[in-house]
């Protein structure tokens, strides 16, 4: 594992990111409990409330909790910063966001206008808690490199979305539904899926797949130019859906063939990492590079059909693409920073990442979580195996929530007892 060019001393302390990491499983669980108990004809219904509820409870209960989770961890120690009482705001939001949440299924699920304001508060709230003290961070950053720059580019895309998303659920609670507020809708998840989360994964990816896979380095053009590619062309895209929306697939061509190449590039990294070790993260980045493709390319071709097949291109994209990389970042990641918190505290008979698993648990959760996804695709055309599906999605999470405790158990254990080493004894009174 290389460590090159990570500021350790700023990291923060390891409750920050745990906390939303050890929450994210949990609002996974209540997605699948909510598909299990719903029709599959309304679940392939791109605005009905229940997939609009599912969805949410997965992209800000599951994908977002991880990423800021993530945030966390990585800006402070990638790009040298130190973000603003960074205890108080990760509880603060941590808190909002969840009761955020809860309370946007409830009140979508029952139809209640004020329990949709309250969710529309708490999760801005809870987001531009977080979001703006790490844009403003990131200003006197003196290191920005590519994966920092790729960072800054998606908490934008982030926070425009995060406010557009606030617009349209004050919507529900008023119930002022009208034609301008489908297509909001269509900018809110595009910016949201490809400009924060496709973007943050492409600029972590630099970083991520030569630290943790001693792959290759990628190439300074897909470092220095891609995630300006791809932004330039959400931002036309964006401007053709809104005035111009017969012409919207020349950017949907543009950013999808720049996916692709990223998908190509990440393949051709693990292909030639130096250690090439059976590894579950493995599989899961290229499970996500092959639905990345699948569901890239699909997008492209859907303006063609009117849109029907797009909420299967939204489990591709959604579930095999984003979910995989969360997943197997998720298996790297705590794992990681017990072992790193640990180590910075003078232990040094500490176990090993790989240890801190259970290699046999994680292939059964790889395996529950692939039937599912591929499961909820093929429900479209089959209804009856919909059942099957969010159980074998409920118990690959239930696995991954246990997988992930366990290497914090370790920490738990580990921490009560005596350091190996004295690390007080670098610390000087200035």
């Amino acid at each position: 594992m290389e460590l090159a060019g990570l500021s350790t001393d700023q990291a923060p302390p390891i409750s920050a990111p745990l906390r939303f990491f050890l929450t994210a499983p949990l609002f996974a669980i209540l997605a699948g409990f909510l598909i299990l108990l719903s029709e599959s004809s309304t679940l392939f219904s791109r605005y009905s409330i229940e997939s609009i509820a599912i969805t949410h409870a997965i992209t800000i209960g599951f994908l977002g909790f991880v990423m800021l989770g993530a945030l966390m961890q990585m800006l402070p120690v990638l790009a040298g910063v130190k973000i603003y009482k960074v205890k108080i705001i990760t509880l603060y939001s941590h808190i909002a966001l969840v009761f955020g949440v809860v309370f946007m299924v409830y009140g979508l699920y029952f139809s209640s206008p004020f329990i949709n304001l309250l969710a529309a508060i708490f999760l801005i709230f809870g987001f531009l808690i977080l979001l703006i003290p790490m844009l403003i961070a990131l200003r006197d950053v003196d290191n920005f490199s590519p994966t920092v720059k790729a960072i800054n580019t998606s908490l934008i895309f982030a926070t425009i979305s995060i406010l557009i998303g606030g617009y349209l659920l004050f919507g529900y609670s008023s119930g002022t539904i009208t034609h301008i507020h489908l297509i909001v809708a269509d900018i809110h998840s595009v910016w949201a899926i490809f400009g924060f989360v496709g973007i943050l994964i492409i600029g972590v990816a630099f970083q991520v797949i030569p630290m943790f896979y001693v792959a290759p380095r990628f190439k300074p053009f897909c470092k220095r130019r891609v995630v300006h590619i791809i932004s330039a062309g959400l931002l036309v895209w964006a401007f053709l859906n809104i005035f111009y929306p017969e012409y919207e697939y020349i950017a949907k061509t543009w950013i999808s063939l720049f996916f692709f190449a990223f998908a190509s590039a990440v393949w051709v990294k693990l292909n030639n990492r130096r250690r090439p070790t059976s590894d579950v993260t493995v599989w899961y980045w290229r499970t996500s590079c092959i639905f990345m493709s699948i569901g890239f390319f699909a997008w492209m071709f859907n303006s063609y059909l009117d849109d029907e097949y797009i909420v299967i291109i939204s489990i591709i994209i959604g579930g095999g693409f984003i979910l995989s990389i969360m997943i197997g970042m998720l298996y790297k990641i705590v794992p990681f920073l017990v072992w790193f918190h640990l180590n910075a505290k003078g232990y040094m008979n500490i176990p090993t990442m790989n240890e801190m698993t259970n290699k046999k648990i994680l292939i059964v959760q790889f395996v529950l979580y692939l039937l599912s996804i591929l499961g909820f695709i093929f429900s479209y055309f089959y209804p009856d195996i919909l059942v099957y599906s969010a159980l074998s999605f409920i118990l690959s999470m239930v696995l991954l929530e246990y997988n992930i405790i366990k290497p914090v158990l370790v920490y738990v254990k580990i921490i009560k007892t005596k350091p190996d080493f004295d690390m007080s004894a670098f610390n000087m009174d200035v």
